[in-house]
């Protein structure tokens, strides 16, 4: 093999090594985003009921689990920027995942102002009311469904039919599940009952979770397939062919 081909190869190792750490960052936010919420910071937060207490609860303005989870944030922005970036980068020209990828940076850099922004705790709220950064919260979880929306349908005309089929109904799901957490939501200032709005928020943001760790999969498995027809169009075979 010539010093010039030894070089090329060289050249695509490293990218298609980029690109693999880059596209498992996708999952790895999925798993971190569950893990830290539901086994770590809801284990820390005495009396906490999953099924029906909103995950945001868990960062709630004097919630015991918030500076574990302010913590974590910066960890989610990057590995949520670098999923975008490894979308992108493995987009080989199809319009639609370059999208989704810039879609995956811009909600990265967003969701940054979840720091600025943590609801009042639940027993706050019917003692003292709401503040300015309840309303930011909301404008954040607002933002986030349409990040979280757009992205599933981009992802969507970017592939065939399963595909596309798989993403309208994560999507379905998602917006079913966001509506029945909504009509739940004015019930914290209250201080009623919210059954199973936990569950709901749950099923919506595990449906997107979900969705980031297949499209990561179907990408690692189309870069995998090139790495290999890559290495045999230049190997001995091909060579001699």
């Amino acid at each position: 093999m010539r010093p010039s081909e030894q070089s090329k190869l060289r050249v695509r190792a490293r990218s298609s090594l980029i690109d693999r750490v880059l596209l498992w960052c996708g999952i790895a936010y999925a798993v971190s985003y569950v893990v830290a919420n539901d086994v770590v910071a809801a284990a820390s937060y005495s009396g906490y009921r999953r099924w029906d207490q909103a995950i945001s609860e868990l960062s709630a303005k004097g919630a015991d689990p918030r500076p574990f989870l302010v913590a974590m944030l910066p960890i989610w922005t990057a590995l949520m920027i670098g999923f975008g970036i490894g979308v992108w980068r493995s987009a080989r020209g199809r319009r639609a995942l370059q999208v989704t990828g810039g879609l995956m940076m811009a909600h990265g850099v967003v969701a940054i102002g979840w720091l600025w922004f943590p609801m009042t705790a639940r027993a706050d709220m019917v003692a003292t009311g709401t503040g300015s950064n309840d309303t930011g919260h909301l404008v954040m979880s607002g933002s986030t469904g349409l990040f979280v929306v757009a992205e599933l349908v981009a992802s969507a005309v970017a592939f065939g039919w399963w595909i596309r089929m798989y993403s309208i109904f994560t999507v379905v799901v998602i917006l079913v599940c966001g509506v029945l957490t909504s009509a739940l939501s004015p019930n914290l200032a209250d201080g009623k009952p919210t059954p199973w709005m936990g569950l709901y928020e749950r099923v919506s943001i595990g449906g997107w979770l979900l969705w980031m760790s297949v499209l990561a999969v179907i990408l690692l498995t189309e870069l995998r397939r090139g790495s290999f027809h890559a290495a045999t169009s230049t190997g001995p075979l091909a060579r001699a062919a």
